[in-house]
């Protein structure tokens, strides 16, 4: 699996990464229904190129370039990015539970503000 968005785009959803793919693979968009409703933003694996644009594009440094590299506490994370859907409405659900799940379990992390999450990740 490609590139993964984790926990310090919950809430953010900030587009540059959606801005700079070539291909399009990150969802939901800001001109999609989806968009409202989304927790965050998700890379679909299939499409996704591996050109890794998104990474510096991103401004809360959300994005990791693999599975391996994503952070064992984020690791669920991995599963919501690999089961969203755009237009699939049980996908997103599904996609969406790991997400609310990944926030509930999380609280100390998730009360750090988006911009400061993934440097605060050394302190939990």
């Amino acid at each position: 699996m490609p590139f993964i968005i984790t926990d310090p785009c919950i809430e953010t959803k900030d587009s540059a990464c959606v801005d700079v793919c070539p291909v399009d693979c990150i969802h939901p968009r800001k001109d999609e229904a989806e968009f409202a409703q989304a927790t965050m933003l998700y890379i679909h694996p299939e499409e996704c190129i591996d050109c890794g644009a998104c990474v510096p594009a991103c401004p809360v440094a959300a994005i990791y370039e693999s599975v391996d590299a994503t952070p064992s506490h984020q690791q669920d994370l991995v599963e919501a990015n690999a089961i969203y859907r755009v237009g699939d409405a049980d996908a997103m659900a599904k996609a969406e539970e790991i997400v609310q799940a990944h926030i509930a379990s999380h609280p100390d992390i998730m009360a750090v503000p988006a911009a400061e999450r993934q440097a605060a990740h050394a302190r939990f």
